[in-house]
């Protein structure tokens, strides 16, 4: 008679998996934020403009949102492993068929394949995560996973520093950078989950049982994007060099690595909605502290790292969430649903942030930032109220 598996035997194989989805997700993470500057510098030299590089980039979130939606009943028929390592192997091909075909037409549906294979591969390890967490540890193991994606993403620009964005070298890199994130996959191939073909629920069947979570990722989307591309250009109405103002993109994005593992450990011992209202109360108020710091570098940098630190939270505590809400193909369809926010996220930020430095140069930046934080205390703070008894 086979005997059952020990809980210490069952830790083990519970924290090899989520090591294993954690490891894939770095790796590809190096690899895509390599391709994202390498494809727009490619895009600049053969001589598109500025609105064109825009638009072919939009096709990523395009991509995203169409196709993510599919991705829980696609794995429930296939199989997650082997979705997996075809969404990589479709990366991998995709990213180099940018070096090989020039005729910029084909770079459309190239990005529409590219952003989409890799969506799915953030879906699936993120269900993989969440699935095989503790769930007195959840948070603990979601802050790891997006620390870990942070630092992942700061290596792959740095990447292109030894490797130059001409020629083939860089594409190739990505690629094996891709493949890399099978090996993981490999290792842990019996340990990956099933997800049933029943138990889940349309996408706006998600927003409306679970919004508080599933919002957290449109407006970490939207303040991602819109705060980080605005950034720069808001240093410099301030009076900053060049220089200075690009720095400050790199000291918020420091506060994100900062902040991720100790705002994880707290939500494991509080109430996940508690913490995503306290996120979205701090996050305005930094937001809004941001022209205290117009005359003092010092002030400024304090306050982005903070804010930061903050904002980086409603993703890693926001998908905890969805985590103690559901499972099996209910949380593979919150995930892709997850995904499709931040998605949406990414493409209303910048215009929003943007258009509200127009409005009052330069501090409607700050204050554009603040009113996206506002709008979802609001609806953290009314589904509280509506739970209470």
């Amino acid at each position: 008679m086979t005997s059952l598996p020990s809980d210490s035997e069952f830790g083990r194989a519970r924290l090899a998996a989520i090591a294993a989805a954690i490891a894939c997700v770095a790796v590809v993470g190096i690899g895509l934020s390599l391709s994202i500057p390498l494809l727009s510098l490619e895009m600049e030299r053969m001589g598109l403009s500025n609105t064109w590089i825009g638009v072919n980039t939009a096709v990523a979130g395009v991509a995203s949102i169409v196709v993510l939606p599919f991705v829980p009943r696609v794995a429930a028929r296939l199989g997650v492993m082997p979705l997996l390592l075809g969404a990589i192997a479709v990366a991998a091909v995709a990213l180099l068929g940018f070096r090989a075909v020039r005729d910029f037409a084909w770079w459309f549906p190239l990005r529409f394949v590219f952003s989409a294979a890799l969506g799915v591969l953030f879906v699936l390890s993120e269900f993989w995560i969440n699935q095989a967490a503790p769930p007195t540890r959840r948070g603990l193991v979601m802050g790891v996973y997006a620390t870990v994606l942070a630092l992942g993403f700061a290596i792959g620009p740095a990447l292109l520093r030894f490797l130059g964005t001409a020629g083939w070298a860089p594409y190739l890199a990505g690629a094996a950078l891709f493949c890399a994130g099978t090996l993981p996959l490999f290792l842990a191939r019996d340990l990956s989950p099933e997800i049933p073909r029943k138990g889940g629920r349309g996408f706006l069947g998600y927003l409306r049982v679970a919004p508080s979570a599933t919002l957290a990722a449109l407006i970490y989307g939207a303040v991602e994007t819109g705060g980080f591309a605005i950034l720069p250009i808001y240093g410099l109405r301030l009076g900053l060099t060049a220089e200075q103002a690009a720095g400050l993109v790199s000291v918020a994005a420091l506060g994100n690595v900062l902040f991720q593992i100790p705002v994880g450990l707290l939500a494991d011992k509080v109430d996940k909605r508690r913490l995503l209202l306290a996120a979205a109360f701090f996050g305005a108020l930094g937001a809004a502290a941001l022209p205290l710091g117009a005359n003092d570098g010092r002030l400024l940098a304090v306050i982005l790292l903070a804010w930061g630190g903050i904002a980086g939270t409603l993703y890693t505590v926001g998908l905890a969430h969805l985590g103690a809400r559901f499972d099996g193909a209910a949380l593979a369809g919150a995930n892709a649903a997850f995904l499709v926010l931040y998605n949406i996220g990414l493409v209303l930020g910048p215009p929003l942030v943007g258009g509200g430095m127009d409005l009052a140069s330069p501090h409607g930046f700050a204050w554009a930032l603040a009113l996206l934080f506002v709008a979802y205390l609001a609806v953290v703070g009314g589904r509280m109220i509506r739970a209470a008894p």
